[in-house]
């Protein structure tokens, strides 16, 4: 859309649509987990929507600091402009959690360097970046296993995810129920190993929801693919 007949929009028009948007409400339930923004995401997406896929106006966003513009980059971003050296930046700059999983899953996952990226990240000391590392690697296991040491996945995830920090250990866990669903001889070590550590076992789960304990993730998804 534009901010003028064929005019583009510039980060500032998207930055103040976005202040217009703010709800108080919304943003402290959003402060609870750690996001710090106050927009809709209905209501954010459609101002991504109406900038249209603009590349330029993705890095001035990013480069605003500020959460809701962020997230409105990462849907106008083209990613295959991305390098590997700028998306590693990216990332690392990428505190808040749902700045940090959009631009995993709709930038990352579609950038030329997301191999040579997952790989980089999957073993980091910072155990954020090790996360994305991880989520990568568990889109591998589900989609493009080949050239991985499953069993050797295994391995990391019964001796490290007891004792992970909160997001690398979620990411650790999802890894942990990927395996289990999408590869039928490895499914009861899988399940052994989810049943023995209890990670996430009590984890609030609202009615209709799957709940992240490995097991009974494993053991629901199978079940639907089963029943076709």
């Amino acid at each position: 859309m534009a901010a003028g007949a064929g005019t583009p929009l510039s980060a500032q028009d998207v930055l103040a649509q976005l202040a217009a948007l703010e709800n108080p409400r919304m943003r402290e339930v959003n402060l609870r987990h750690d996001d710090d923004h106050g927009v809709n995401l209905t209501q954010l997406r459609a101002v991504a929507k109406a900038a249209g896929r603009d590349h330029a106006l993705a890095v001035d966003l990013w480069g605003s600091g500020d959460t809701a513009g962020r997230l409105v980059a990462i849907l106008v971003a083209r990613p295959r402009l991305y390098g590997a050296a700028e998306l590693d930046a990216m990332l690392r700059d990428a505190r808040v959690p749902k700045v940090h999983d959009w631009l995993v899953g709709y930038v990352v996952k579609k950038s030329p360097h997301v191999e040579e990226l997952r790989s980089a990240w999957f073993a980091d000391p910072d155990p954020v970046v090790a996360s994305a590392g991880w989520f990568l690697t568990s889109d591998r296991v589900a989609k493009a296993p080949d050239g991985l040491d499953l069993p050797g996945l295994l391995d990391l995830v019964e001796k490290h995810l007891q004792d992970a920090p909160a997001r690398l250990q979620w990411a650790m866990n999802e890894c942990l129920a990927t395996v289990g669903i999408h590869h039928p001889d490895l499914r009861p070590r899988a399940i052994a190993i989810g049943e023995r550590l209890r990670v996430l076992e009590d984890y609030p789960t609202p009615p209709g929801c799957t709940s992240p304990y490995a097991p009974v993730w494993i053991a629901e998804v199978v079940r639907r693919q089963a029943a076709g």
